[in-house]
């Protein structure tokens, strides 16, 4: 344990210095404050209040910017290294490749709750000094802040897989983005499309539930507007899709991912050579 918060300290403390924290920082909290604004703007009465439906417009923000903000953190995590010329070093220290690898992802993963945490919570700041009422609606940001955490440490995990992969910056760079457009956007167009063609048949009600479990991002925004739909008048209509699915499938999808993700990266970082 000791190895792995020494490792840890390192990779935080390097991302404090090349103002990694203070970016995702900026940029979540900037996003979620207009998103909050530009939502109670153009929202009419609903049966539900502010927090619940601000959580629903920053389930879809945290969709596109945690998994972009994990790639961006994690890509050079080993291949920086390799880069710089500093790996074989590392690798003289008395710490086993396990080690090094939890060491980073949970420096990773600080930098990834503290964003998240004021980011979200920023805009929970905004609604309470707008007069919003945030009496209500405090378990959906809980339930959307902890989720978008889990689905952050998802990215995370492929980000060091890309790393100890490419081992070369430039090259996991183009991966990480390249992995971003197909999981994030890509995949959603497809299932969209498959849907359409479908026009209602057997893919749509038996496989396509599934399909939707399987991805992480789906996944984590299933998960989120399922609950959301529920306390709200809304048109998400979202319930449908989940046909056949169990409760915990969403949860469940993320959290295999990231176990899967990280035991392959330490898989292969054990076969690098330093």
């Amino acid at each position: 344990m000791s190895a792995i918060a020494n490792v840890a300290g390192l990779e935080f403390r390097i991302a404090f210095r090349n103002r990694w924290i203070v970016t995702a920082i900026s940029i979540m909290t900037l996003l979620s404050l207009i998103l909050v604004f530009a939502g109670s703007a153009a929202s009419g009465t609903t049966s539900a209040g502010p927090l619940t439906v601000a959580a629903s417009s920053l389930a879809t923000l945290c969709v596109y910017l945690v998994p972009l903000l994990a790639l961006l953190l994690s890509y050079d995590a080993i291949g920086g290294e390799v880069d710089r010329g500093t790996l074989p070093l590392v690798m003289t220290c008395p710490v086993r490749r396990w080690q090094i690898i939890a060491g980073k992802f949970v420096a990773q993963a600080i930098v990834v709750v503290i964003a998240v945490g004021i980011g979200i919570g920023s805009a929970v700041v905004a609604i309470a000094v707008g007069g919003g009422d945030i009496s209500t609606g405090l378990g959906d940001i809980f339930r959307l802040q902890w989720t978008a955490v889990l689905l952050g440490l998802v990215f995370l995990a492929v980000g060091n897989l890309i790393s100890v992969t490419a081992r070369q910056p430039a090259a996991a760079a183009s991966l990480a983005v390249g992995v971003w457009i197909v999981v994030v956007v890509m995949v959603d167009v497809a299932l969209l499309g498959a849907v359409v063609a479908d026009d209602g048949g057997v893919f749509t009600k038996t496989v396509f539930p599934w399909l939707l479990a399987f991805s992480p991002t789906d996944a984590f925004r299933l998960f989120n507007l399922l609950a959301i739909e529920a306390q709200m008048e809304s048109n998400l209509a979202v319930a449908p899709l989940t046909l056949g699915l169990p409760a915990f499938a969403p949860i469940a999808t993320l959290i295999g991912w990231l176990v899967v993700l990280l035991a392959a990266t330490v898989a292969v970082f054990r076969r690098i050579e330093p």
